[in-house]
């Protein structure tokens, strides 16, 4: 079992088949095995792991049932878990104490699960790399000389290494999404607003007990498998306390069941980014897999619903700019609002013909690690060199707007590497996004292991 899904651990367990102490020291083996290379997990505990998994083992001897008890796994290093540090990557704040779980966090030990420990970050969670001076430098283990992604690039890792079959992460300009594309698993960025962030803040920031709303950017779920997106989906998304004395949170089905019935338009360029042939080459290989297979596809800017994607990228960064502490007068973040919102209107427009959209996450495989600075980076776009700070442009579909999107591998460049694409929905249509990636893992395939790992 190396490569288990959360849903196998949660039926070997109530079957008592494995225990969770078995499993949790699985999941340690595996780490010290192979994380003095990879660096994917930037804080251990063990020891109450140890605790916990010795608690939910009572549980199911008693006969409970929870959707998570006893599986094993780990969150980014951004959310606060009581007792261990958060420090964003900040040297100078190991030291702050952390009393309180992040909300999060709080809904996963409630669902069962054995928090075995904390992923690695960019630091400020500012970089599509996952290093800082802190915890040191993950790396890719498809190529450990390649960037896993960032800022969740730990989380991507030790999926792919695995260590665990579950991670949660953040994505604010694809911090989900990227390192899923350069590990080779999926990820799934909620529509925005529906796992509250809560806990998910910088050292030292005082424990609220109200939400924080926090523009463009969500929490969610890194996993192997689209049916275990939407079961950790389950388990956190739903209001924050305070909402939730009013409401209750009720996703609308997945628009269809059978993969044939689904309309699809496929975007492999855009104006504002140059795209890789081996990314569009992954890509067409799957649209021509879905018309065979019998669903409605489209390419490039086939509907004249489709609303204008430098347009809303401009919009994004514009505001993007201002959740990062740029100086933006608030009549230049009123007016980029308002364009916003006539986008989301043509979103609203767009997705009553079409289900979902499949793009590329990023113009590239994972690629070398880079120190140097940020705005003189180059990525190499097929021998081309193109901005590192272009590098997101793909996540600002979904993002602008807060639709859902949903990241899963399509296959390896030549050079061996993994490739993704993201599925874009409707607005809290997220179950349409992770039920059409399911569909089309079962179909065309999905996670393979890094060479090395398996065994």
């Amino acid at each position: 079992m190396d490569y288990p899904t959360t849903r196998d651990l949660v039926a070997a367990l109530q079957a008592g088949r494995v225990s969770a102490v078995e499993l949790l020291e699985r999941s340690i083996a595996r780490i010290e095995a192979h994380d003095g290379r990879i660096h994917a997990v930037a804080v251990r505990d063990f020891e109450r792991a140890h605790e916990a998994a010795r608690a939910a083992d009572a549980a199911l001897a008693r006969g409970e049932r929870r959707p998570l008890l006893g599986v094993p796994l780990t969150v980014k290093e951004a959310f606060n878990v009581a007792g261990t540090p958060t420090t964003w990557g900040i040297p100078g704040t190991e030291h702050i104490p952390v009393m309180d779980d992040a909300l999060l966090v709080r809904r996963l030990k409630g669902a069962g699960a054995v928090v075995i420990g904390k992923t690695n970050l960019a630091m400020q969670l500012a970089d599509w790399q996952s290093d800082n001076p802190v915890y040191g430098r993950t790396c890719n283990p498809w190529d450990l000389g390649r960037t896993p992604g960032g800022s969740s690039g730990g989380g991507a890792a030790a999926l792919a290494a695995g260590y665990v079959s579950l991670d949660f992460g953040s994505d604010l300009a694809g911090s989900l999404r990227v390192p899923a594309h350069c590990c080779g698993v999926f990820a799934h960025k909620p529509t925005h607003g529906l796992v509250p962030m809560r806990g998910f803040a910088p050292p030292g920031t005082p424990s609220l007990s109200v939400g924080v709303d926090l523009d463009l950017a969500v929490v969610g779920p890194m996993a192997r498998c689209a049916g275990d997106l939407a079961l950790a989906l389950d388990v956190v998304a739903g209001p924050d306390d305070a909402e939730a004395a009013a409401w209750r949170l009720a996703l609308p089905p997945a628009r269809h069941g059978a993969l044939e019935d689904f309309r699809v338009l496929v975007l492999d360029r855009h104006p504002k980014v140059p795209t890789s042939k081996a990314v569009r080459t992954r890509l067409a290989r799957i649209a021509d897999g879905l018309a065979a297979a019998g669903c409605k596809v489209a390419r490039g800017s086939a509907s004249p619903l489709l609303p204008d994607l430098a347009l809303v990228e401009a919009t994004w960064r514009t505001l993007l700019m201002a959740v990062v502490g740029a100086e933006i007068g608030h009549r230049d973040w009123m007016e980029s609002d308002r364009v916003r919102i006539g986008i989301a209107h043509q979103w609203r427009e767009f997705f009553r013909e079409w289900d979902v959209i499949l793009c590329p996450v990023m113009p590239t495989p994972a690629f070398p690690h880079d120190g140097g600075d940020m705005h003189e980076r180059r990525l190499l776009v097929d021998g081309e060199p193109m901005p590192y700070e272009a590098l997101p442009v793909w996540s600002s579909i979904a993002t602008l707007t807060g639709l859902p999107a949903t990241a899963m591998p399509i296959g390896l460049s030549d050079e061996g590497l993994p490739i993704g694409m993201q599925i874009v929905g409707p607005p809290l249509e997220d179950r349409t996004t992770l039920a059409f990636a399911d569909l089309v893992e079962r179909s065309f395939g999905g996670f393979v292991a890094p060479p090395g790992y398996a065994g």
